[in-house]
């Protein structure tokens, strides 16, 4: 039997920075959320078997009305992102599952790249992340503001979603950091990872894959749709056309 590859879509957040009356996963692009956007792109991918959606729980009506005709599990999600995605893993029944790991607000990641990164774990990568280049100078500093170092830019990536992984490798991870005392936070599931020990390989990211967060980022991800996706007009009745 061949290994399965299970995605789970974060989708549990609430995104105030991006303003909206309701959770980023839910706020409408051209019409379609960026949940379903994000569930559509795993699905044109081609190479996922099954999808499941973490959501809070007082929103899972709203998905499962946003998700209808899609064929995915929901799970309901903690109190912060870490917690939510461990609550999805749990509920995988494939023990040796390839497992996706997406933020629901990255909703223009193309398939392509979803694909990129499933094909690299399943020829046995543990742990595997899209990257792009750093364009801007970044600077480290300290609590007072001041700058204390200027990292060299060209080992410097910058990590999108999907992240790939082997699911026992994943859970594993995840075990350790709640059962134990880490001495740090984990901003991403890579992150976890390397905590744990695991080696992280990456594949080429898309600019495609940014994450919507701010009104900025939401127009220019209606500005991309607006051109990718042609208006549709109405006929009107009686028209030969």
């Amino acid at each position: 039997m061949s290994r399965r590859v299970v995605a789970v879509v974060a989708a549990a957040g609430q995104g105030t920075r991006l303003g909206a009356s309701v959770p980023k996963a839910f706020v409408p692009l051209r019409g379609r959320s960026l949940l379903e956007r994000s569930v559509t792109a795993m699905e044109t991918a081609e190479v996922v078997d099954s999808i499941i959606v973490v959501v809070s729980p007082e929103m899972e009506e709203i998905a499962r009305t946003t998700l209808r005709g899609h064929d995915v599990r929901f799970v309901h999600g903690g109190a912060e992102r870490a917690d939510s995605i461990y609550e999805g893993l749990k509920a995988i029944e494939h023990e040796d599952a390839c497992v996706l790991i997406h933020d629901a607000a990255r909703a223009l990641t193309p398939p392509g790249m979803i694909a990129r990164v499933a094909r690299a774990v399943l020829e046995g990568a543990d742990a595997v992340v899209p990257v792009l280049p750093v364009v801007d100078t970044i600077k480290e500093i300290d609590e007072a503001g001041r700058v204390v170092g200027t990292p060299d830019r060209s080992t410097l990536r910058a990590v999108q979603t999907p992240q790939g992984f082997d699911l026992r490798s994943l859970l594993a991870a995840n075990r350790a950091y709640y059962e134990g005392t880490p001495d740090f936070v984990a901003t991403d599931d890579a992150s976890l990872m390397e905590w744990f020990g695991v080696d992280v390989h990456t594949v080429q990211g898309d600019p495609m894959a940014f994450k919507i967060t701010t009104p900025i980022d939401m127009r220019l991800a209606q500005s991309i749709t607006d051109e990718a996706e042609p208006t549709i007009f109405e006929v009107p009745s009686g028209s030969t056309r």
